[in-house]
């Protein structure tokens, strides 16, 4: 009997799509109030940090996605540059990154449904990621059009709130900030609105030709991205001081309901639904392929053989998420989410330099220009984790631990 593999039926429009989807989530609408009180008019320099960060990285992703197009993605990279130890210690962190972060996000969905609906906020967020795992189960192709609903919606929000600060414009002094660090400390916080072009590169083994296709991919996501984030946090603090976006549980959704009343609020709350709901589907489903990556021949390696899905691999993203649910603030989960990804960027870039150094022969479908690229990404990747509040550091390395931990007593023995 054959073993299923895999469904290669994403072409570039939907990996964009995918990818400008996940970026274009829950960050924003959730964290642009946060930073905005850590960097006041300053904001927009915050995601313009973050952006240069991202593309930095983006670059060396786009390498390696074309070189190991594997839904392993981080796991594989530094399993060829450092060994199977350090690539687990890094799946592992990118894991329970994405799980803390699908759940974080499924609460955020919970609170714009209360308030819309009433229902309480876990009975929402559970809904969520129920219908989630249905979704996933069902199809890639399935979860990629849905991706693509979302993605629609939710730029849309973003759109308008452009739109509604174009007549704001000028009439604060964006460079009026109470110091760098808060600006530092801004961009480390919504790097969380820019977290998925890393994830595209797990999508790799269900892309049509993912040499071509994900570099591209990845490239354009991260330009469209950073463009709409910059314009979207000069617009509202152009229409509400950062004491105020900081003060605000629904950032976006005020600025909207200050320009033109309460019926925008209702339409920005909306979307503000579907940029969750999207967040929390690419999340768990790049998670899964993480989790499917690194099982080898265990039984988290199941794929279904109708549907080509990992199913238990998602089935043990969704529970994670599940039993992460009830963590509370939103700015401390995404910080830590922040680590486990800075820490997987690090590895990445540095596993990028060194295997141009140790297979130099082999066959590059994109390359990063110059070496100097990666080194500036694991460089300010690293600067990033000390722009974190302590207790978030100690945590992180705390989950540091618990792979090592792992890894020891568990993996390790089996091989």
């Amino acid at each position: 009997m054959v073993k299923a593999t895999l469904k290669r039926s994403l072409g570039l429009f939907e990996v964009t799509a995918a990818g400008v989807g996940i970026i274009l989530g829950a960050g924003i609408y959730a964290l642009v109030g946060k930073a905005a009180a850590l960097s006041g008019n300053g904001v927009w320099l915050s995601f313009l940090i973050s952006a240069i960060i991202a593309a930095l990285t983006g670059l060396s992703y786009a390498e390696l996605s074309s070189l190991f197009p594997k839904a392993g993605a981080e796991y594989v990279y530094t399993n060829k540059a450092f060994g199977k130890g350090w690539a687990f210690l890094i799946g592992w962190l990118v894991t329970i990154g994405g799980i803390i972060g699908a759940a974080t996000v499924s609460l955020g969905f919970g609170g714009y449904l209360s308030a819309l609906t009433g229902i309480p906020v876990l009975y929402g967020a559970l809904l969520l990621i129920a219908l989630v795992l249905l979704i996933l189960f069902y199809g890639v192709k399935e979860s990629a059009q849905a991706a693509i609903i979302g993605t629609i919606v939710e730029a849309g929000g973003l759109l308008i709130i452009i739109l509604i600060g174009l007549p704001y414009l000028g009439s604060v002094d964006y460079f009026d900030i109470p110091d760098f660090s808060g600006v530092l400390s801004g961009a480390a916080l919504v790097f969380f609105a820019y977290l998925g072009f890393e994830e595209m590169s797990r999508m790799a083994e269900e892309v049509k030709d993912p040499q071509k296709t994900m570099p591209k991919a990845l490239v354009l996501a991260i330009i469209i991205s950073s463009i709409l984030y910059i314009l979207v946090s000069l617009s509202a603090i152009s229409i509400f001081s950062p004491e105020e976006l900081g003060n605000s549980t629904a950032p976006l959704a005020d600025v909207a309901s200050k320009a033109f009343g309460s019926d925008l609020y209702v339409i920005l709350a909306i979307a503000a639904l579907f940029a969750t709901a999207n967040t929390v589907l690419m999340m768990q489903f790049a998670t899964s392929r993480i989790i499917y990556g690194m099982a080898g021949s265990s039984l988290l390696a199941y794929i279904n053989p109708s549907k080509r899905t990992p199913w238990l691999a998602i089935l043990a993203a969704t529970i994670g998420t599940v039993l992460f649910t009830m963590i509370g603030k939103i700015e401390s989960i995404a910080y830590l989410t922040d680590f486990t990804i800075f820490s997987a960027f690090i590895a990445v870039n540095c596993a990028l330099i060194w295997l141009r150094k140790k297979e130099p022969n082999l066959k590059r479908p994109f390359k990063v220009p110059t070496l100097l690229i990666p080194a500036l990404g694991a460089i300010s990747s690293f600067a990033m984790l000390f722009a974190m509040p302590l207790e978030i550091v100690v945590y992180g390395l705390g989950a540091v631990g618990m792979g090592v931990i792992v890894y020891l007593s568990i993996v390790r023995g089996k091989d």
